[in-house]
């Protein structure tokens, strides 16, 4: 993330509003003898500056959060060594590329010996780990032994969740993380 991509965000500004008032606070209660109102003064400020820059923070993370990688995880684990087993036996390899220029993702699968793998099935969402407003679905088209879709996207760190499926119906299914520079 960018320094201005950073200080453009409205949790950035909050804060830095916060710290702007607790210092033009400070000085004005600077002025004059200490008494028992200011020093409640200053320590009430204190700690609601911190109370407001947490439920702020709070907020975001809680309303960034893409949502559950599976609904019931003790379920899902009952089939994962079988699962595992089964794509591990495909051998198939996974080599994802972007062209930022072309604004192209590319996924080339292969199997043990190298050559294109018979991949039937094929869904890929591609995201932000951290939010969801930026997840899409593109589609893929088969050129040249390689899946090619259409797809722009911004630099930084994206997450592409695959799932592709063979002749026989064996499932290949893959979390890669892609980072994408200017």
């Amino acid at each position: 993330m960018s320094f201005m991509t950073f200080i453009m965000r409205p949790e950035v500004w909050f804060v830095l509003g916060l710290a702007g008032l607790v210092i033009v606070l400070g000085l004005v209660l600077a002025r004059g003898t200490l008494t028992g109102g200011k020093v409640f003064g200053v320590v009430s400020l204190f700690f609601g500056v911190i109370i407001a820059v947490n439920l702020v923070l709070a907020n975001r993370a809680v309303s960034t959060f893409p949502g559950l990688e599976v609904t019931n995880s003790y379920i899902a684990s009952q089939s994962f060594d079988v699962d595992r087993a089964a794509q591990k036996a495909l051998g198939w390899n996974l080599v994802p590329e972007y062209d930022g220029a072309a604004k192209e993702l590319r996924l080339a699968f292969t199997d043990p010996l190298g050559f294109p793998a018979e991949v039937t099935g094929l869904s890929v969402m591609v995201g932000r780990a951290t939010e969801a407003r930026d997840d899409s679905r593109p589609e893929f088209v088969r050129e040249a032994g390689v899946f090619v879709a259409p797809l722009d996207l911004q630099p930084g760190k994206w997450m592409m969740q695959i799932e592709a499926f063979s002749k026989d119906g064996t499932p290949f299914r893959q979390r890669i993380d892609l980072m994408v520079r200017r």
